[in-house]
């Protein structure tokens, strides 16, 4: 097979759950990472820069617990706007996100 009939070939509409799972913990473990390093920086608690980083990597990893519910539950990957399917593309970049671009920008 070429490297261009790859490209051609359809993308599967949906992640499994193994594969959504596996995302997951990645984008947790990344971000654990980032906040472990945080705390080594030996940067004051109260530097704005540092608790802003912290918060919004707080905030990532609730997003991802709330994307490891969605598998659960059997809804990952639908958009909780429209319910229409999320586009595997952005699952890869995104694995927690609760929305299709098209919900998001229109919410934005």
């Amino acid at each position: 097979m070429s490297p261009d009939a790859a490209r051609t070939e359809p993308r599967l509409e949906r992640l499994t759950a193994q594969e959504a799972r596996r995302r997951l913990e990645h984008a947790r473990g990344t971000r654990l990472i980032q906040l472990q390093a945080l705390g080594e920086t030996g940067q004051s608690a109260g530097d704005p820069l540092m608790s802003s980083q912290r918060d919004s990597i707080e905030r990532v990893l609730k997003e991802i617990d709330e994307a490891f519910a969605r598998v659960d539950a059997g809804t990952y990957g639908t958009c909780v706007s429209c319910a229409k399917p999320v586009p595997v593309e952005r699952l890869e970049i995104l694995p927690y996100t609760r929305h299709c671009v098209s919900c998001l920008r229109r919410d934005a």
